[in-house]
């Protein structure tokens, strides 16, 4: 049992030992997509996109933009969704990209530097900032053309209490508070005991299958989870630092099967 906030580095260490992972999978290798990603001040339907981004995808690697060969976990929760996740330049880059519908969405999180980080939430809150330093930059697109449904903000989660068993030894609960805030409160593990509120966000990727970000203050975390409501399981990430210092970085897999506890009515 944890009594104090302990490094990301730590974290997957906790998580390492019979984590819930889904396998990787083939089926991309080989492929180019060319995305059509939203410019980040239009996110709307009629909006300009930016320059198409190429994707190409091979065993265990991707390219994309001015990144060649990066290293990454290609993963499918649903048939025709994938999960292509990587780091590269020290940003997470994470790309969910369904093939049928020709939906994509692109997200890329950073963390803050060593000033910002030794900065309190007060501080950040008093000039006007949010609580964490850890940033996410999510556009949706489509793949070769206009999709046939978009990915886009949902409110599908709010109300609900989940629990998540990553492993026999770590379990989760997630209180999912409104589309920009939830809590998450360790039940059994690493950081048993622990809990905190953080800013997330929800996106729409398939009928119950939510795309789901959060930005931790306390100790800088990405992390990002797709959260299927009805296989009741989730497949995902966490990127953070090794240490409590801005050096080396982390950004290790993530599963769980999931359970609905409570649904707060309106």
């Amino acid at each position: 049992m944890s009594e104090s906030f302990i490094p990301v580095g730590a974290l997957g260490e906790g998580f390492a030992p019979a984590a819930d992972l889904l396998g990787e999978t083939a089926d991309l290798s080989g492929r180019t997509l060319t995305l059509n990603l939203d410019a980040p001040s239009a996110p709307s339907a009629s909006s300009a996109s930016s320059a198409p981004t190429t994707l190409r995808i091979a065993e265990h690697t991707a390219s994309w933009g001015g990144h060649t060969d990066v290293p990454v976990r290609v993963t499918s929760i649903r048939s025709g969704v994938y999960m292509i996740d990587g780091v590269a330049d020290g940003v997470s880059t994470t790309f969910v990209a369904d093939v049928e519908t020709g939906a994509v969405t692109q997200v890329e999180g950073r963390l803050p530097g060593a000033e910002a980080r030794a900065e309190s939430a007060y501080t950040r809150v008093r000039r006007g900032d949010e609580p964490t330093g850890v940033t996410a930059r999510i556009v949706h697109g489509g793949i070769g053309g206009p999709p046939a449904a978009r990915h886009a903000p949902t409110t599908a989660l709010v109300g609900l209490r989940n629990r998540y068993t990553y492993s026999p030894s770590e379990v989760y609960e997630h209180v999912y508070l409104t589309p920009d805030l939830y809590t998450w409160h360790c039940l059994r593990g690493v950081e048993q005991g622990l809990a905190d509120t953080d800013r997330c966000h929800h996106v729409a990727i398939r009928d119950r299958l939510t795309l789901f970000v959060w930005r931790e203050k306390i100790v800088p975390t990405l992390g990002l989870l797709l959260i299927d409501l009805d296989r009741m399981r989730t497949d995902g990430k966490i990127f953070g630092n090794q240490g409590f210092d801005a050096g080396a970085i982390v950004n290790f897999p993530v599963g769980a099967r999931a359970e609905i506890l409570s649904a707060a009515t309106a």
